[in-house]
Parts: C-alpha cells; structure tokens; sequence
C-alpha cells in the first residue's frame, strides 16, 4: 500500500548526512502528537475548550492562558515557539498555574490527562498500515511522548496500533521527558537493540535532541508546527510525514 499522501524531494535530500559504518535500523521511535497525529488538527479545538475550561468565563484568564501556551484562539493553531508543542504534560500544567494561580497542580494534571485521554486524534497517515508495514520488515517499534503514558496508551488503542508497539514511554514512565535520552535508552534496554541500530522520529527539536543524545539517527517530519529550517541542523532527513518513512529506511538499508 503507498502511503505518500504528497510528492516531495526524496527522503533525505534534506538534512541528510553520510551513513558511513553505522548498523542497520533495527528499532523505529516514534513521538505521538505531531508525529503519528497530526498536530494542530488534533489539539487545536482541543486547547480552546481546556482554556475556557480553566478560565471559567474570565475573558482576560482566557487570553493570558493561550499567550503564555503560545496558542492562536481564532486560527485554532499553535505558534511555532508554543510551550506546548514538546513540553510535558506537568511544564504545562506548571505555565496555566503560573496564570490561573492555583495551588493543586495534581488536580490540574488529573483534569489534562482526563480531557486529553478523550480527544479525537487526526492521524498524520493510516497507522495501521504503515505499523503493519514495519513490522512486517522486522523493525521494533517504540513510541516516547512527553505525555502522560495512560493517555498515550489510549490514542494507540484508539488508533490500532497499540497492541503493535514494543514499548511505550511517557514523561511519568520513570523514565524522564524529552529533549533527555532517557526515554529512548529505556526503549534499547527493553529491546535489546544499541542506539545505533534506532531511529528517533519526531516533530519538534526536543525529540530531534533526545534522538542525538542517545546515539540515535534523527528523522524530523512536518506534521506539526515546526518548519524544516528548524528541524534541518538536528535530522539525517526531514519528510514531510512519517508516510515516507519506509522508504527511507529502505534507503538507509541498500548505504
């Protein structure tokens, strides 16, 4: 089955850097929204309705919220800068406390991952397919977000693909958040795999660094708000989404 939804430079014309010795892909990381999920069609409506939850009808609270989240109300999208695109869940909760002055951060968090458990997530590609394709071709599959994992745990199953997964980490996993490595070492441990025989695939810069910092190849992809010239400096290749992943691996396998 294709899976490219566009046509455009051919994987790894952008960012690309030289394979020279290193092993074959063996373990295929993911983060989630942005990634598997579109990004902005998945929580833009979502963030509205949070904010006005949250602001409780105060006009100002509501602006002051979607400033200090970077987020446009009217557009329903995010700024490129936003806190909330690579952010964990707690980094958030932490800037609506820093504007709404609450004292219970756990009953905000509590409140977050509640809403976030039911949002309707926008696939970036048909996952199905594309998961069944990898495994197919013997890769593992992880999947790190800087989400909470029981959320996380939903979209997959939601989406089809959870029973498809190797591993599954979110920033309260123990295993920390991005743009630390921690998560992506635990998903070696657990598999068995070295760091270099993975792959880090991402949106944002944070998962591009969490990528480098444990000796992983780095994928950026444009299904959130981050711009190629952003993501370019940390990626062996920006695709325009992870439809394009198998034949770059592919190509990373032939050198």
């Amino acid at each position: 089955m294709d899976l490219k939804a566009t046509d455009v430079d051919k994987p790894g014309e952008r960012g690309a850097r030289a394979e020279g010795d290193r092993p074959v892909i063996r373990g295929v990381i993911f983060d989630k929204d942005g990634t598997l999920f579109d990004f902005n069609a998945t929580w833009g409506v979502w963030t509205r309705q949070m904010t006005a939850a949250e602001a409780a009808g105060d006009a100002a609270m509501f602006d002051a919220l979607a400033e200090v989240l970077g987020y446009d109300a009217t557009a329903l999208r995010f700024r490129q800068d936003s806190l909330v695109i690579a952010a964990t869940a707690g980094e958030v909760a932490d800037a609506i406390i820093s504007v709404t002055g609450s004292q219970d951060r756990a009953a905000l968090l509590a409140r977050m991952n509640s809403m976030t458990a039911a949002v309707t997530q926008v696939e970036a590609v048909p996952l199905i397919p594309l998961f069944d394709q990898l495994r197919a071709a013997g890769y593992l599959i992880g999947i790190v977000t800087n989400d909470a994992e029981a959320p996380a745990r939903q979209h997959l199953q939601r989406a089809g693909v959870l029973d498809r997964c190797d591993f599954i980490a979110g920033y309260d996993s123990g295993y920390g958040g991005k743009p630390a490595p921690g998560q992506l070492i635990a998903f070696c441990e657990a598999t068995g795999l070295t760091p270099d025989a993975c792959v880090m695939v991402g949106d944002s810069t944070h998962d591009l660094h969490a990528g480098r910092s444990a000796g992983m190849r780095a994928v950026g992809v444009l299904t959130g708000p981050a711009e190629a010239a952003a993501l370019d400096p940390w990626a062996d290749a920006v695709l325009d989404n992870i439809g394009f992943l198998p034949r770059w691996l592919q190509a990373q396998s032939q050198g």
